[in-house]
């Protein structure tokens, strides 16, 4: 019995070799035929290649940065509610005890240098608030950069070193679009503060979305080890070329778990050229919808579920002038897949606002293209931003009139309209309130809010009274509140 495993083991190793042999063969005539064509390692020579090469050419491009912020902070006077203490003394030692206390945070990060002049480009949350910011390259020389210009909806921002006299490495700028799962992909950073370190792996997923708080996710999740301080570093391919900003890890220990994202490169670029022309705009499609499950696609007769079901068109927007209507689904952007809202709009944020983007859709059953002009989200109407003084639940807040453009701004349906609060000031009676900035104000002492100029029109009329009712869309909910000053 021993010995016919044996003979078993010994013709299943001659098949494999044959096999190998033939794989070899084929992959080599293939690769002949497509030098760029992805292929697995097909010798022993193959596996045992190494990344150095590759290595030597990219990490000269990636910086370390490290960053200081002063934070200001008043300690609480421990008698400040007593009331005996404050019969016999009243403030005297107010100063003593609020006094503001400064101390100093240190933070660190990594970007990449992509133009030779000293243009680096990192996640935003990296320099976010810094007082200081300094560069040492791979070559350990160092530098002071200035902010040049930051995107709290990316999470991405640009430095600028300063007194560069020699041109500096940068890493080419590739084509994310081109990314596909399984890739091989480098990681290079600086995790933890230790120095530029390189890990290796390759992409386990695309488009993944609901990692952050920023609006546009559409993140190539990877198993390259990432780390806190590798944000704002490279993901490379194995031509050397920038995939992605390395941005944030998936973790419950503060290390590496096999789960980072990076944003990107393609939204990188568009990111980038705004920030540093100082004109960021991103294209306005002017309609939403909902994602096609199972279920809707079943209902719609369509073969699978994906894409976006438009549900609303705004009455002003390409959208419309497109011919686009609601009932149609969005299933491609210029050609690339579109799974939901979120990558509809991911799609549309990574071209610039000029030219046309070709939608294609499914229209009662038959699949057809649609050519969108890409334009800016329209101030109109005007936002009318005003400090509310009258004496009402709303006093100390900062409110405005909802236009496309400040919808984009705040990263809410750009097809809102109506009044929101933007701000509320501290110890004001809106903040007693309980207002908070995001509130769409519906509804004051039964009356239909519309615009800012509805909004002074009511208060005006009942300020003299002391009783009120208050309607606003707070996430999505009507809250309603009666309020006695």
């Amino acid at each position: 019995m021993e010995e016919r495993n044996v003979q078993a083991k010994k013709i299943g190793m001659f098949l494999l070799a044959l096999s190998m042999g033939m794989t070899v063969l084929v992959g080599g005539l293939h690769h002949q035929a497509s030098a760029s064509e992805r292929r697995l390692p097909t010798s022993d020579a193959e596996i045992k290649m190494s990344f150095s090469p590759l290595v030597k050419q990219t990490a000269p491009s990636v910086v370390n940065i490290y960053t200081k912020k002063v934070v200001t902070s008043r300690p609480a006077n421990p008698f400040m509610n007593d009331p005996f203490f404050n019969q016999f003394f009243g403030n005297r030692f107010g100063g003593a005890f609020g006094a503001p206390r400064q101390r100093v945070e240190r933070s660190l990060g990594s970007g990449v240098i992509v133009s030779s002049d000293g243009t680096i480009v990192t996640n935003r949350h990296v320099i976010d608030g810094a007082s200081e910011i300094r560069v040492v390259l791979h070559d350990r020389r160092e530098f002071d950069a200035k902010l040049v210009g930051a995107d709290e909806r990316t999470d991405l921002a640009v430095l600028k070193l300063q007194d560069v006299h020699d041109a500096l490495p940068t890493l080419k700028l590739g084509n994310s679009d081109d990314v596909e799962v399984g890739d091989l992909v480098l990681a290079i950073g600086n995790p933890f503060g230790v120095g530029q370190t390189v890990t290796s792996g390759i992409v386990s997923a695309l488009a993944r979305a609901g990692v952050t708080g920023q609006d546009y996710q559409s993140f190539i999740q990877t198993d390259a080890a990432i780390n806190p301080g590798n944000s704002g570093g490279a993901l490379i391919d194995m031509n050397g070329d920038l995939i992605g900003v390395n941005s944030a890890i998936f973790t419950k220990s503060g290390g590496s778990n096999g789960i980072g994202f990076a944003i990107p490169v393609n939204m990188v670029k568009v990111v980038m050229r705004g920030l540093i022309s100082g004109d960021l705009r991103r294209p306005w499609l002017g309609a939403s919808g909902q994602t096609v499950t199972a279920d809707l696609a079943r209902s719609l007769e369509l073969e699978r579920p994906g894409g976006v079901l438009i549900n609303a068109i705004h009455p002003n927007s390409p959208a419309r002038r497109a011919g686009l209507k609601a009932g149609d689904v969005v299933v491609a952007v210029n050609g690339l897949e579109v799974d939901d809202p979120n990558s509809l709009r991911f799609r549309v944020a990574t071209l610039e606002p000029k030219g046309q983007a070709v939608l294609t859709i499914i229209r009662a059953g038959r699949k057809q293209d649609v050519s969108v002009p890409l334009e800016v989200a329209p101030e109109v109407p005007a936002r009318d931003e005003t400090t509310i003084k009258t004496r009402s639940p709303f006093a100390g807040a900062k409110v405005a009139n909802v236009n496309p453009a400040l919808a984009d701004e705040l990263g809410i349906d750009t097809l809102t309209t109506g009044v929101i609060v933007l701000d509320v000031a501290s110890n004001s009676l809106a903040r007693q309130a309980n207002l908070k900035p995001g509130d769409l104000i519906t509804e004051v002492n039964k009356t239909r809010i519309g615009s800012v100029a509805d909004l002074n029109a009511v208060l005006r009329k009942g300020e003299k009274g002391r009783n009120w009712s208050v309607a606003v869309k707070r996430d999505g909910k009507i809250l309603t509140a009666d309020y006695t000053l």
